[in-house]
């Protein structure tokens, strides 16, 4: 656990006991703070209770009339679509609000860094698409290396969690929209900035307050050096907004889609291979179509952004190249569940979005595709592109049939249930045919989560493999 510095002797209310919640309760009572929390669910409630955490109802009258800072958990809004309540009272009284994001950032440095000969560093990913990937890989690279490293934040365990991070060891974090939106200290050695497609609209009152979310991670407080991915318009004028010059090293510029030139630090793939280029020198080539657990261009962009994150902290190319090889990818992410009868099994139940579900459909030739669920904003038209490579569609959802008919130009059958999605396609499949569940869609019309569903295909296709 870090305990919370800068707290000791005051009143924090935490909102929110889930993983977070809690283990930023717990390491502000460490600190030395005072803590009254709440959570409207009385399971987490009960969880708190159980090791004695002191309870207060924030919604009632009063109940921050002795408070002096609201730590809340990523999932509560506190503007769009509209503030949560308790939030909103706390905001208008003039308390500070913030997550455990920034206070993590804000406790790190302790005392015994004085005595180090190597300061630990946090290397922190955002993005739309492919930071869990990302985030790991980094994290993979590291251990290969020798580094000793930590995995945190929205994928693993809560920031304030871990362990205090020793002389030359790196925390690496995945970090969602959701948690560098509200924190008040984001200060990372590296940050990392994969990509930005539509998602969570409603959150962040439109795509411009997506971005901003995003951009946090980069203005508030700076990071040394930064690794920004460069295939969309915002990722271009971020990168340009962080350089002083163009041969400006602090910024690493990546991409999938282009070769990119100039006198700075690039790194890009192209048809299968990544190049690193410094002063306008290539320094390093990898080749990618044979690392199996980074299949596909999107992957080819995570390969690129883990690369740059690392050797902005002096990992050595070979060290990198050795590690890809040895990644075997994450649950759920283009996933290999199995191969048989010359058919391939692919659980990419992450892709709950259009662009990852496309990015999956440029990964894998002559595709069965299991798609559907609970729809965001925008529709399916930005799948158009991949669909080429689709043989039929297998329609899932409470609302399979109004979800198939925007599947123009492609055979697609309505079959509602997993079950029964992936039983036709194991039917109907050929050999050369990849089963692919990315489903472009969020999974809650049906499951508790993506996992879920990622699991219940695996599920279904051993089933129906008999």
């Amino acid at each position: 656990m870090i305990p919370v510095r800068g707290c000791k002797g005051f009143r924090v209310a935490v909102l929110g006991l889930g993983k977070t919640g809690l283990s930023a309760a717990l390491a502000l009572q460490a600190g030395g703070a005072h803590v009254v929390a709440w959570d409207d669910s009385p399971v987490a409630r009960a969880a708190a209770d159980a090791q004695d955490m002191p309870l207060r109802d924030l919604s009632k009258d009063r109940a921050f009339d002795d408070v002096d800072m609201l730590v809340v958990s990523p999932g509560i809004p506190h503007l769009y679509p509209e503030p949560n309540p308790i939030i909103a009272a706390a905001m208008l009284r003039g308390i500070p609000v913030d997550n455990d994001i920034g206070l993590f950032f804000r406790s790190l440095a302790n005392e015994d860094w004085a005595r180090f000969d190597i300061p630990p560093k946090v290397i922190a990913v955002t993005g739309s698409n492919g930071k869990s990937t990302t985030s790991a890989l980094i994290h993979h690279i590291l251990e290969c290396a020798g580094k000793p490293a930590q995995l945190a934040g929205n994928i693993g365990r809560g920031v304030l969690d871990i362990d205090p991070p020793g002389d030359g060891a790196v925390v690496v974090l995945e970090l969602s929209s959701y948690q560098t939106e509200l924190a008040r200290a984001l200060t990372p050695d590296v940050a990392v900035f994969t990509n930005l497609t539509p998602d969570h609209l409603d959150r962040h009152g439109g795509f411009g307050g997506y971005f901003a979310a995003k951009r946090r991670l980069f203005s508030e407080g700076g990071p040394d050096r930064a690794v920004i991915g460069v295939d969309e318009p915002e990722g271009v004028y971020l990168a340009g907004q962080l350089s002083e010059a163009p041969s400006d090293d602090r910024v690493l510029r990546i991409s999938v889609d282009h070769k990119l030139s100039g006198p700075g630090w690039n790194v890009f793939a192209r048809k299968g291979f990544l190049s690193e280029y410094r002063k306008g020198r290539q320094a390093a080539s990898i080749d990618l179509r044979p690392v199996s657990g980074l299949p596909g261009s999107h992957n080819h962009q995570n390969a690129c952004a883990a690369y740059a994150a690392c050797r902005a902290i002096g990992i050595a190319p070979r060290l990198i190249e050795d590690a890809l090889h040895s990644f075997e990818g994450l649950p759920h992410r283009s996933q290999i569940v199995t191969r048989a009868g010359g058919v391939t099994y692919v659980n990419d139940s992450k892709a709950t979005n259009v662009d990852a579900a496309l990015k999956a459909l440029l990964a894998f030739k002559r595709i069965r595709w299991i798609c559907g669920g609970l729809q965001k904003e925008g529709g399916m038209g930005g799948v158009q592109a991949g669909l080429e490579n689709v043989i039929k569609a297998y329609v899932i959802g409470r609302d399979a049939a109004q979800f198939a008919l925007q599947l123009g130009g492609v055979e697609a059958e309505v079959c509602t249930t997993m079950e029964a999605a992936v039983t036709r396609a194991t039917r109907e499949a050929e050999e050369g045919d990849t089963v692919l569940l990315a489903p472009g869609a969020a999974s809650f019309d049906q499951y508790d989560n993506f996992e879920q569903r990622g699991e219940d295909f695996m599920r279904s296709v051993k089933a129906a493999l008999g």
